[in-house]
């Protein structure tokens, strides 16, 4: 199976603290991670790390950022034709505040409006495209071009380009605020109505096959005409940076591997929750084995 990954392509710089910062204070720390980033990207990287055949397509400076990023998909086996160098701009760079009290991050992402990859012809026929809304058109044309591929899109936030490409795809894979946003509906766990009715109205609007993730409490999914929450594994959270990326490349995994789908679910709930107990979004990446190892005693 070849593996298409369309998208935004970064270089996280992260800071771990032990609790927020204070504003208008001064704060020395003596660590930084640094790595690339971005939904597709991240997603592309895991896909690698686990052997599948995997392409990326994305702009980066033609700078010492870029050329990183480009080193790190090729160590683990990503395909990087399509990664695009171009000399015009430079690579997009997230700042990143990890909160290790909680695990929360807080994110500061510099990418100009110009910074948009040229048009690209592939060799191949993918068997997969997983997007993540931030090459439009280019997203448009493949799944266009290849409407035999399955495709996947990893809808964030609630932008009006990344709605009208979650109803172009197979697989609607969004954030709870995503769906919240667009059913003008909020989730309340003590009322199961709330889950379903969101769910449903998310079906009539985009008519193809939803997931929506739900940070700690899992993911909401339909299997055998009933809307269900397949839960989380517990773990002690430093980072979240990127769980929600990895979600989706280990999605797309267990899709490529023709998995039954309630495993493909149980998987990418395991990775993305392995993947918060480590800082970093790409370096948070478990290996295929860590997964299968929790994810066998995971009932």
């Amino acid at each position: 199976m070849k593996i298409l990954c369309i998208g935004h392509v970064a270089y996280d710089i992260t800071v771990p603290l032990e609790e927020f910062p204070t504003e208008n204070t001064k704060n020395r720390v003596n660590e930084r991670i640094e790595c690339g980033g971005g939904p597709a990207s991240n997603a592309a990287y895991l896909l690698g790390k686990w052997g599948v055949e995997t392409y990326i397509a994305g702009v980066v400076g033609y700078d010492e950022y870029g050329r990183k990023i480009k080193k790190e998909f090729e160590e683990v086996g990503v395909n990087t034709t399509y990664l695009e160098l171009n000399s015009e701009h430079q690579t997009t760079s997230s700042f990143i505040i990890a909160n290790k009290e909680n695990g929360s991050r807080t994110v500061f992402t510099y990418r100009p409006n110009t910074v948009k990859m040229n048009s690209i012809k592939l060799n191949f026929e993918p068997d997969i495209i997983l997007i993540d809304g931030q090459e439009v058109e280019i997203s448009k044309e493949m799944i266009k071009k290849y409407p035999n591929a399955i495709s996947i899109i990893d809808a964030g936030r609630p932008k009006p380009e990344i709605i009208e490409l979650s109803k172009l795809v197979n697989y609607t894979v969004c954030s709870k605020e995503f769906a919240e946003t667009i059913t003008e509906m909020v989730i309340d766990y003590e009322k199961p109505n709330t889950l379903i009715d969101l769910y449903k109205k998310m079906e009539s609007i985009f008519k193809n096959n939803i997931v929506v993730t739900l940070e700690s409490k899992g993911a909401l999914y339909k299997y055998q005409n009933q809307v269900k929450i397949m839960p989380s594994i517990k773990v002690k959270a430093l980072d979240s940076t990127g769980a929600g990326d990895l979600f989706h490349g280990a999605f797309a995994y267990g899709i490529a591997k023709n998995m039954p789908y309630e495993e493909v679910i149980k998987l990418s709930n395991v990775t993305g929750a392995l993947s918060v107990t480590k800082i970093g979004g790409r370096f948070s990446a478990p290996s295929v084995e860590e997964v299968k190892n929790v994810y066998h005693d995971f009932k």
